[in-house]
């Protein structure tokens, strides 16, 4: 019994230290392999694009497409506004930034590549009759003189004026294009994205807001200006009057991986992406 003791004594500690051992090997072993996916992930490039929320939604399927042509490339799109990508270019932050105005005279050393041609469209909710608008109305509702459905011959009722935040892209074109020298009244409630404008208009029957073409859905109703509709032929044509460029802005010409990408959104590729899309190519 007491030999039987010492045996077990003696072997027993040498399978304990076998399994530590195998253990040992083991965490080495998937030390490694994190370090490896580690080092993977940093060799990978990186592409940061920020700015317009009207370019963001196109921006981001252009740079899905081309991930997935490129994996050795990690794309990373932001918001934030045209007047804040552009502040990023500048300071760096961003290779790319995207905008849906021109620049300032002030932004005038920085290189802009108009990538598509978008138009603003005017939204209401789908149940609201309104059919047309003509541009002094329009510019009216902005300023407050119309400010209830009767005075457009429907149903009386207060107008909801949605508008966009300063610094927004769509906004400053909106300004360019409707209201001139004119101001938007402080009265019209204001959004910081498309998504909101249209989340609001969809969800009241009695808001009239504007947002990108390309983001028109089922949600809301576009209506003509001036007897034409914000539709891709019309944009195309230059018939509908409310509209603008996209653009790609760069500190000077662009180089690397950001030029590679650019060239890609050139490509008749890339143009019949953003038509797909609801855009009109610049190619």
């Amino acid at each position: 019994m007491k030999h039987g003791m010492c045996c077990n004594n003696i072997v027993w500690p040498g399978f304990w230290w076998l399994a530590l051992i195998w253990a040992l090997i083991m965490a080495a072993l998937i030390m490694a392999a994190l370090i490896g996916c580690g080092s993977q992930e940093r060799q990978r490039h990186t592409l940061t694009i920020a700015g317009s929320t009207s370019v963001q939604p196109f921006a981001e399927k252009l740079a899905e497409v081309y991930m997935q042509r490129h994996p050795e490339l990690l794309i990373n799109v932001q918001g934030g506004g045209s007047s804040a990508g552009i502040l990023a270019v500048q300071q760096g932050a961003a290779q790319i930034g995207t905008a849906s105005r021109d620049l300032t005279p002030d932004e005038q050393e920085l290189n802009d590549i108009p990538i598509a041609w978008d138009g603003i469209a005017i939204i209401v909710h789908p149940d609201c009759p309104l059919e047309n608008l003509t541009l002094p109305q329009l510019r009216q509702i902005f300023t407050g003189e119309i400010n209830n459905w009767a005075q457009l011959g429907l149903k009386p009722h207060g107008i909801h004026a949605i508008t966009r935040e300063e610094g927004s892209g769509t906004r400053n074109a909106f300004e360019e294009l409707v209201m001139g020298p004119v101001e938007i009244t402080p009265a019209a409630l204001v959004q910081d994205s498309n998504g909101s404008v249209r989340e609001i208009v969809a969800n009241d029957p009695y808001a009239l807001g504007y947002i990108s073409v390309g983001l028109v859905n089922d949600q809301v109703k576009a209506v003509a200006i001036d007897g034409v509709t914000p539709k891709t032929i019309n944009i195309k044509e230059k018939r509908y009057e409310l509209t603008r460029h996209f653009y790609f802005v760069t500190v000077g010409p662009p180089t690397g991986d950001a030029k590679a990408f650019i060239d890609y959104v050139l490509s008749r590729k890339g143009q019949l992406l953003l038509e797909v899309e609801g855009l009109v190519g610049v190619q």
